[in-house]
């Protein structure tokens, strides 16, 4: 098996995933509990209180989880996103629930306007969306909710009905969005890059004139710790932005912010090649899109690797020349979003073992200062443990981290790697993101993509537990170490956790 197909088939190869019932833990219960209770019907919202709608890039993490208990439930996930899409070819990064009440959620569809203010960019009329973007995980999870169950997904024609509007979603970031000119993808809001105040932004962003206090009300503040958020000057400076891209009427390339990030690239390729594989599987050759993904991770390492610092950067493409002829500059700033590459499968070998040193070293600590890992540098001077994405550690970068150890052979830290989701997962009762240091839950607890991709991570520990089984069936599943430790991170499993697949 070639590199790409690993990054699309694991972890489930294309069989029936909900076959005969099977031993099953506490988790894997509690975790479906949670999608159960933050699904509306037609979609699964992030949090109950914090974020009442649907959002772009956790419906699609939400779907790869929700593959386990309910395939055609994880098919619905997606095919209700893919419906708000606008005609240029965007997924927006809100669909909002018109039942929910305006000021539970700022900004709300009446800043965005986006059946007035979109309507030259072709956003629905039926539906209230936001006008921006997240990160495109959506092909890549449509290839691995289909290989859930491919028989029902033919039945349903899943694949064939969401291909089109996944290919022209791909067409708008690839036409619409290449502003440096290079190949990679712009994000033009630290919204659409989905680690929302990361340090990463504060160069580019204290170029942009805050909207007035006074103009918004945030309703995030209500259900959170104000110290664990954005900051309000932050905040004015999100509102001025995505205003002023409202005013434009969402026209591309004319904003103050544009910025080539390395993990909304490199989700991209992944998509890229899981596309290729959906292509395939419609009857159509996918040569074309592999190709191009191996184009993109190309300009990737062109433009955002970074040898001294050994990890992928930011590039400000609004940044002040730093020569004759440059008017953009990497920003010095480490992120996790510059680690996430190494979940892709085409990167030199010297990048990968550049990539692997930085995670386990001083700015990232995994495995030897930090439990998960953290969304931004240790050293850094903005480090703070528990301040939205300037320090905590996230259960989404965790599990494309896991999946990008495993790829590339690193399989001892990838299975602690995972231990360590599951346990903190379980452990905080889901949590949005925590101390990365100790633990200690923040945010929403009960967090959809939380759920999701623990329950991921949990079945792909017991595919490999049976595997292991039927290598060696007289070889007894491992025992419960130390107290603290779940028994989903260790692979134990009691008679009373016994439970079957749910369709």
């Amino acid at each position: 098996m070639d590199r790409s197909t690993q990054l699309t088939a694991r972890p489930t190869e294309c069989g029936i995933a909900c076959g005969p019932p099977v031993p099953g833990t506490s988790l894997r219960i509690t975790a479906a509990r949670v999608l159960d209770a933050n699904w509306t019907g037609s979609s699964t919202v992030p949090s109950r209180d914090l974020y009442p709608h649907q959002w772009s890039w956790d419906s699609a993490f939400i779907a790869i989880g929700l593959r386990h208990v309910s395939p055609r439930r994880a098919q619905t996930e997606l095919e209700t996103l893919l419906a708000a899409q606008w005609a240029d070819g965007r997924v927006p990064h809100i669909v909002f629930n018109p039942s929910v009440p305006l000021d539970a959620y700022f900004p709300s569809p009446d800043f965005w306007r986006s059946s007035t203010a979109g309507r030259t960019a072709g956003a629905p009329r039926t539906v209230q969306t936001s006008g921006i973007v997240q990160p495109p995980v959506h092909a890549l999870a449509a290839w691995l909710v289909h290989c859930a169950d491919p028989g029902l997904s033919r039945s349903r024609g899943f694949l064939a009905r969401v291909y089109p509007r996944l290919a022209a979603w791909h067409r708008y970031l690839l036409h619409r969005r290449d502003l440096g000119g290079a190949g990679l993808v712009s994000v033009v809001h630290p919204w659409e890059q989905g680690m929302d105040n990361s340090p990463c932004w504060d160069a580019p962003l204290a170029r942009i004139t805050p909207a007035p206090a006074r103009s918004f009300r945030r309703a995030d503040l209500a259900h959170t710790a104000p110290e664990d958020r954005p900051t309000d000057l932050d905040y004015g400076r999100y509102v001025r932005l995505a205003a002023d891209y409202r005013d434009a009427h969402y026209a591309d390339g004319g904003g103050e912010f544009a910025v080539e990030d390395p993990a909304f690239n490199a989700l991209f390729i992944a998509s890229e090649h899981a596309l290729a594989r959906i292509a395939g599987a419609l009857g159509a050759l996918g040569t074309a899109r592999h190709t191009r993904a191996e184009r993109l991770t190309a300009a990737l390492v062109e433009r955002l690797w970074d040898p001294a610092a050994q990890m992928f950067l930011c590039r400000d493409l609004h940044a002040e020349p730093v020569r004759a002829g440059d008017g953009s500059a990497l920003i010095r700033e480490r992120g996790v979003s510059g680690l996430v590459p190494l979940l892709l499968p085409g990167l030199p070998r010297e990048v990968v073992a550049a990539l692997v040193r930085t995670l386990c070293g001083a700015h990232f600590g995994l495995g030897d200062r930090t439990l998960l890992v953290p969304s931004y540098d240790l050293l850094g001077e903005a480090f703070d443990p528990h301040r939205y994405w300037r320090g905590p550690a996230w259960f989404n970068t965790g599990w494309l981290l896991e999946r990008g150890l495993r790829l590339h052979g690193e399989r001892e830290r990838a299975d602690a790697l995972r231990a360590a989701v599951l346990r903190l997962a379980e452990d905080t009762g889901f949590a949005e993101y925590v101390d990365p240091h100790t633990g200690e839950p923040c945010g929403a607890t009960g967090f959809g993509w939380t759920a999701a991709l623990a329950l991921d991570l949990y079945e792909e520990l017991r595919q490999e537990l049976r595997r292991d089984q039927r290598q060696e069936p007289h070889k007894d599943l491992p025992k419960r170490p130390g107290e603290g430790v779940s028994k989903a991170a260790t692979g134990t499993f009691d008679k009373e956790d016994e439970g079957g697949d749910r369709g």
